[in-house]
C-alpha cells in the first residue's frame, strides 16, 4: 500500500490518534476545517446518552463555510458549481462569487416572506442549480430544509409535508427527461391538497421547457430574485441545531426523518474530502446522484463546497443522454478528478458499451479515482469498471467501493485515498473510516470470529456528521437503531470482517429493498397494493436484479368477491396504483397472483424465505415455526419463474 497525500498522516496513525484521544482529534478537525463564530471547547456531549451531540457549545453557519469564506479567501472566480444538463443541452458555470450573490439574495427573499431560523422548507426539485441554491439559502438563515426526491408521487410528498409542517415548498415547473417533460406543479398542488399541514407559500422555478400556471400562493423564483437586489448575512446557529431532515424508508412503512445537525456534519464532510477522496481546494468532483438522496446532499452540495472544491451538478442519465459515454464526456470536459456514482449506473453503462468503446473516446487524464456506492458493489461490476478504466487511461484508476447509509451521512467503510491506499479487494469496501468502530455480532450480542457472517454494528458514540435523531421522535431513534445491543448502533446489514480488518457487507436484515441505490420500504408498497379492493393479502420482497441490484416483486392473494375481477386486469391496476402512490422510482412491474402466503404459526410472513427462493439460493432458510409447508411448496415454481 502507498500513501497518496504526503501532507496527511497515514490511516494507522489516525486510528491510533482517535483510539488514544478521540476528543482531541475531533476538536482538531473542527478547528482545521471549519470557521466558527464560537469555536467549540468540547467534541462529544454524552449527557443524554445513548443520544450524543457533537460540538454542543460551538456556533457557526454552514452556508458561510460553504460559500462566503472561499470568496473572502480570494477564490471567488473559481467555479463552485458546473451545471451540465444534456437533456436541455445546457452547461452553466457558477463561480463562488456568483453563488454567494444568488444564495444570499434568495435567502433574503425567503426571510422577507417570514421564513426564520428553525422553520422548515421542503424542496421538491430536479437536478437544477436552484435546488442547491435553495438548500444553501435555507442554511444561511437557519431554516431546516427537507429535500424530497422529484420522482416521488404526490402522496409521498404529502407524507413529508405533514411530518415537517413546512412554512414553504420550493419546486419547479417541470423536470426534463430524454423524451418528455414531467410537470411538477400539478404534483405539488395535489400533495398540498392531500396534506393536512398547509405551507404558507410555494416558490416555483419556471423552466423554458414548460412554464406552469401560477396560483395565488405561488411565487416566481426569478421575480423574487429580481425584486431582491441585496443579500442577507448568515444567521448564527448552534452546532447542534438541525441543518436538514432527509427521509429514509422505515420497515413499518412510515418514512423516518433523519435529522442532521449543523456543526458535526460540516466537520465530518470537510474532513472526508481530503482524507477519503483525496480532494483539495480547486479540485473537481462529479457525483452522479440526485439531491433528493443522501449522496447528493453530502457529495454534490455540502462536502465539495465546504472544501472549496468544484462540484458538477448533472441532469441526465448514464445512458441515453445521449449515450453510455456521457459520464466520461463530462470527466473530460470539466477536468474531473473524482467521479462518484452507483454500481447500477456502471451496470447499465456496461450493458450498452460492454467493451468500453465510447469510454475510450475521451481524455480521462484528470481522473484519479472512481467511487461507487449506494448498494452492494458486486465483484463483476468492480472488475469490469477497473479493467475498462485501465484500458481507457493506461493507468490503474482505483475503483473505490464505499458503504454508508442515509443515517450516517458520510462513508462508514471506504478505501481512504487521502490517508493510505489499501490494496482493493472485490466484494469489500475496504476498512472502517476513522471515527467508526465497526464490529460484527451474533444475535445474542457476542462478537463472531473473523470470516463469520453476523450483524454489523457500530460502537457508540458514532462520529460527527451521523444522524442526531429521528425528526420529532427520539424514542423511535433509540428503538430503531440503539436498543438492540447496549452501546451499539444497529446498521440493519449483515456481513463479516476478514483477518485483515476488511469489511464485507452482504445485505439488509430488514424488509427495506434497494432499487438502483434508492431505499424503499416494502411496507409502503404493500400498503398501496392492499388498498385495492380485490386484494385480501400481499407480501412484497426485493429480488435480485442484474441492473438495479434489487427490484420489488409482489405476491398477492385475491378475494372471492366479484371485485376480484380478471386477474390480468387486477395486476395492471396494481402496477399503476404503486406507480401513482410511490412513483416510477419503485420500478414496480412484477405481480404474482397466489392462493396463499407462507407464514409462521404466529402469522409472520416468510419474506426472507421467499426472497431466497426467488434469488435461487440452494438451501433457503425455512423456520421450524412454519405453519404449512405445503403453501411454500406450491410457491416454489412461481417464485422461480422470472
Amino acid at each position: 500500500m502507498n500513501t497518496i497525500a504526503q501532507d496527511q498522516p497515514s490511516y494507522d496513525d489516525v486510528i491510533a490518534r482517535i483510539d488514544a484521544d478521540p476528543e482531541g482529534f475531533w476538536l482538531e478537525q473542527a478547528r482545521e476545517h471549519i470557521d466558527w463564530v464560537s469555536e467549540p471547547t468540547r467534541a462529544v456531549d454524552d449527557s443524554e446518552a445513548p443520544i450524543y451531540r457533537w460540538f454542543s457549545d460551538g456556533e457557526l453557519n454552514v452556508c458561510f463555510n460553504a460559500v462566503d469564506r472561499h470568496v473572502a479567501a480570494g477564490r471567488g472566480d473559481q467555479a463552485a458549481i458546473i451545471y451540465d444538463s444534456p437533456v436541455t443541452d445546457t452547461i452553466r458555470t457558477i463561480t463562488y462569487s456568483q453563488l454567494l450573490d444568488e444564495v444570499s439574495r434568495f435567502a433574503r427573499a425567503l426571510s422577507d416572506k417570514g421564513v426564520v431560523k428553525g422553520d422548515r422548507v421542503i424542496i421538491y426539485m430536479p437536478m437544477v442549480p436552484e435546488a442547491a441554491i435553495a438548500m444553501l439559502a435555507c442554511a444561511r438563515i437557519g431554516a431546516i430544509h427537507s429535500v424530497v426526491f422529484g420522482g416521488f408521487a404526490p402522496n409521498e410528498l404529502a407524507v413529508r409535508i405533514d411530518d415537517t409542517a413546512p412554512k414553504a415548498v420550493i419546486s419547479t415547473s417541470c423536470g426534463v427527461e430524454k423524451s418528455r417533460t414531467l410537470e411538477y406543479k400539478p404534483m405539488v398542488d395535489e400533495a398540498i391538497d392531500i396534506a393536512e399541514s398547509k405551507p404558507e407559500f410555494t416558490v416555483i422555478v419556471q423552466r423554458d421547457e414548460h412554464r406552469c400556471e401560477m396560483g395565488e400562493k405561488d411565487l416566481d423564483y426569478a421575480e423574487m430574485l429580481a425584486n431582491t437586489p441585496e443579500g442577507i448575512d448568515p444567521v448564527t446557529v448552534r452546532a447542534t441545531d438541525e441543518l436538514y431532515v432527509l427521509y429514509t424508508s422505515g420497515t413499518t412503512g412510515k418514512p423516518k426523518g433523519i435529522v442532521r445537525d449543523s456543526g458535526g456534519y460540516a466537520v465530518a464532510l470537510a474532513y472526508s474530502m481530503p482524507s477519503i477522496f483525496g480532494l483539495d481546494p480547486g479540485d473537481t468532483m462529479f457525483t452522479a446522484s440526485d439531491v433528493g438522496w443522501v449522496v447528493g446532499h453530502s457529495y454534490i452540495v455540502y462536502a465539495p463546497l465546504l472544501a472549496g472544491v468544484t462540484t458538477v451538478l448533472f441532469e441526465g442519465k448514464p445512458i441515453g443522454t445521449p449515450d453510455a459515454g456521457t459520464f466520461f464526456r463530462i470527466i473530460e470536459d470539466h477536468g474531473v478528478n473524482v467521479h462518484f456514482t452507483a454500481p447500477t449506473a456502471m451496470r447499465v453503462v456496461r450493458k450498452e458499451d460492454p467493451n468500453g468503446e465510447l469510454i475510450k473516446r475521451y481524455d480521462l487524464s484528470s481522473l484519479r479515482a472512481e467511487f461507487l456506492a449506494g448498494e452492494r458493489l458486486d465483484p463483476d461490476t468492480y472488475e469490469w469498471t477497473t479493467n475498462i478504466l485501465a484500458e481507457a487511461t493506461g493507468r490503474d484508476i482505483p475503483v473505490v467501493d464505499n458503504w454508508w447509509q442515509t443515517e450516517t451521512g458520510w462513508p462508514i467503510v471506504a478505501n481512504p485515498l487521502g490517508l493510505t491506499q489499501f490494496p482493493l479487494r472485490a466484494g469489500s469496501p475496504t476498512k472502517p473510516v476513522p471515527g467508526y468502530h465497526v464490529e460484527v455480532l451474533d444475535p445474542s450480542g457476542k462478537p463472531v470470529p473473523a470470516g463469520e457472517e453476523g450483524l454489523i454494528v457500530m460502537k457508540l458514540p458514532l462520529p460527527p456528521g451521523t444522524m442526531a435523531t429521528v425528526w420529532g421522535d427520539d424514542s423511535r431513534f433509540v428503538s430503531s437503531y440503539l436498543a438492540a445491543f447496549d452501546g451499539y448502533y444497529l446498521t440493519g446489514d449483515s456481513g463479516y470482517l476478514d483477518e485483515d480488518g476488511y469489511v464485507y457487507v452482504m445485505g439488509r436484515t430488514d424488509d427495506v429493498i434497494n432499487v438502483a441505490g434508492h431505499r424503499l420500504s416494502t411496507g409502503v408498497i404493500e400498503a398501496a397494493i392492499a388498498s385495492h379492493p380485490a386484494v385480501t393479502e400481499t407480501a412484497v420482497i426485493g429480488v435480485h436484479d442484474d441492473t438495479k441490484g434489487q427490484s420489488p416483486r409482489a405476491l398477492v392473494v385475491l378475494g372471492d368477491s366479484a371485485e376480484a375481477g380478471d386477474p390480468d386486469t387486477v395486476v395492471a391496476e396494481l402496477v399503476e396504483l404503486v406507480r401513482k402512490e410511490i412513483g416510477p422510482v419503485a420500478a414496480f412491474r412484477q405481480v404474482d397472483i397466489v392462493s396463499a402466503l407462507p407464514k409462521t404459526r404466529s402469522g409472520k410472513i416468510l419474506r426472507k424465505t421467499m426472497r431466497e427462493i426467488a434469488d435461487g439460493v440452494d438451501s433457503p432458510a425455512v423456520p421450524s415455526t412454519i405453519e404449512d409447508t405445503a403453501v411454500l411448496d406450491a410457491l416454489e415454481p412461481v417464485l422461480g419463474r422470472r
